[in-house]
């Protein structure tokens, strides 16, 4: 189950997710996927995805009935299509195509928490000129959409007046860019290597502020750094190192946008040594210092780098 380290609306994201995984193992309801329509507009919508499925629930083939840009929030699961697999972690992008089959399964662990976009072919090829659908299956937690990912999860705190249909129209833009230019591939890793992958990643989840050495990881994951740093960046598309950043800093800017804690707390409670590499990593990631993101002057998260 997701450990509530999360900072600010990030935390409310994981605890939801870990009071649906409790209820059902109290009524012992099988794991199911429900969603909640946040918001709808000519030729989009959006919906809160809460997945309580796991090792003991079957997958079953689905198809995407439209264009689809799922950005996770919580959890991890194994994505299949004709195009490969891929393991989803918090920070990633699952795209998919009309009518393209698919399976979702968490074989290794419980639960996940998406915000999925729909779009119809029209608008779409308004946006992207993607005719022929996106060209990825899945986009890694990287710097070039992390704002978006941060703006995203902020636009569900109660207070937010974040407009859902720039985000939607930003998902979409960002998922055919960032897909045209993906090289890395699905991965054919076993499912022992992807049980461990996913422990790892779900600790970091839990605790972003923990240990960062490459050693430490490799231990608990029972292998050598050299194939440890391999698999995970095969697996999630980025560095355990990259993964720990960008994790800590979403944390860190949910925290910052919601409460009035000195900024130099949040650094330190997120696990960076000081506020100068703090502001520095802050900056690079969001492309506005951790005080002018505070004030609301947000408008480089507004799009993508």
């Amino acid at each position: 189950m997701l450990g509530t380290a999360h900072f600010g609306i990030l935390g409310k994201i994981a605890s939801d997710l870990d009071r649906a995984i409790s209820e059902r193992r109290i009524t012992g309801a099988p794991g199911r996927a429900t969603g909640r329509k946040l918001a709808a507009g000519a030729g989009w919508s959006v919906s809160d995805v809460l997945c309580t499925s796991g090792p003991r629930d079957r997958s079953f083939e689905e198809a995407h009935d439209g264009a689809s840009v799922a950005i996770v929030l919580a959890g991890t699961f194994e994505y299949r299509s004709a195009r490969g697999r891929h393991l989803m972690t918090p920070g990633s992008f699952l795209l998919g195509n009309p009518g393209e089959r698919f399976e979702c399964g968490h074989e290794h662990a419980i639960g996940d928490r998406c915000i999925s976009f729909k779009f119809d072919g029209e608008l779409l090829s308004q946006l992207t000129d993607e005719h022929g659908g996106f060209q990825s299956s899945r986009l890694p937690p990287e710097r070039a959409s992390a704002g978006l990912v941060a703006r995203t999860a902020l636009a569900l705190a109660p207070t937010s007046a974040a407009s859902w249909e720039e985000i939607a129209l930003d998902a979409a833009t960002t998922a055919a860019r960032l897909g045209s230019a993906s090289r890395r591939g699905a991965t054919d890793a076993s499912s022992k290597i992807i049980a461990r992958v996913t422990e790892s990643v779900r600790s970091i989840e839990r605790n972003p502020a923990g240990s960062t050495a490459l050693s430490d990881l490799a231990s608990a994951a029972g292998m050598s750094r050299f194939q440890f740093l391999r698999v995970f960046r095969s697996l999630t598309g980025v560095t355990p190192h990259q993964f720990i950043l960008r994790t800590r800093l979403r944390a860190a800017a949910a925290r910052i946008a919601d409460s009035t804690v000195n900024i130099i707390d949040v650094a330190l409670d997120a696990g960076f040594g000081d506020l100068s590499n703090f502001n520095h990593a802050f900056r690079a990631e969001f492309g506005v210092t951790p005080r002018a993101f505070r004030g609301g002057q947000r408008s480089p998260l507004l799009t993508t780098k």
